[in-house]
């Protein structure tokens, strides 16, 4: 799955965008509504649908889990900075710490910061250890700092424009 967008990448047309958008919206839509919703056939939806997925439009669709929820009440950003960087730590930091166990995400950023990562843990102590355990003693790593997160807001604004899809049929 490609990072960036390449500048080769087929261009979205108004149906491509009217399938991300409703799949935006919901992404558990069935194929039968999305094909309806957008005026094409089934056949054309699941294909056009997975031809996004391919492409790397579609990154994934995922459940938004309450982490208090499932015994994780205390979240953090944590930001890490690295010394020297070399190549390989940053490889390895990239490969390995967004697979961890209460790792909400990590994002590799410019300035005096090179990455802030996202968690949620169970209690003030198990954030210690996490960044302990899983940040501090990891090669090239400097410094790490922790930011408590008093209160999360997910973004509920859409990736496409208005006037991206075609006028839906009333």
């Amino acid at each position: 799955m490609p990072k960036n967008p390449q500048p080769d990448r087929k261009p979205l047309d108004p149906t491509d965008l009217a399938l991300v958008r409703l799949l935006e919206q919901d992404g558990r839509m069935s194929n039968a509504m999305l094909a309806r919703e957008v005026g094409i056939a089934e056949s054309t939806c699941l294909v056009r649908v997975r031809s996004l997925r391919d492409r790397g439009v579609i990154r994934g669709i995922h459940a938004d889990i309450d982490p208090v929820a499932v015994g994780r009440p205390v979240e953090a950003m944590i930001a890490v900075r690295f010394g020297g960087h070399r190549r390989s730590h940053f490889e390895q930091f990239t490969e390995e710490v967004p697979r961890l166990p209460g790792v909400l995400g990590a994002f590799h950023v410019s300035g005096a910061i090179d990455y802030y990562v996202h968690v949620a843990t169970e209690s003030a102590d198990a954030l210690r250890d996490f960044v302990l355990d899983h940040l501090t003693n990891r090669p090239g790593v400097l410094h790490a700092e922790t930011s408590l997160i008093f209160e999360s807001l997910r973004g509920r604004g859409t990736m496409t424009r208005t006037g991206d899809a075609p006028e839906q049929p009333a």
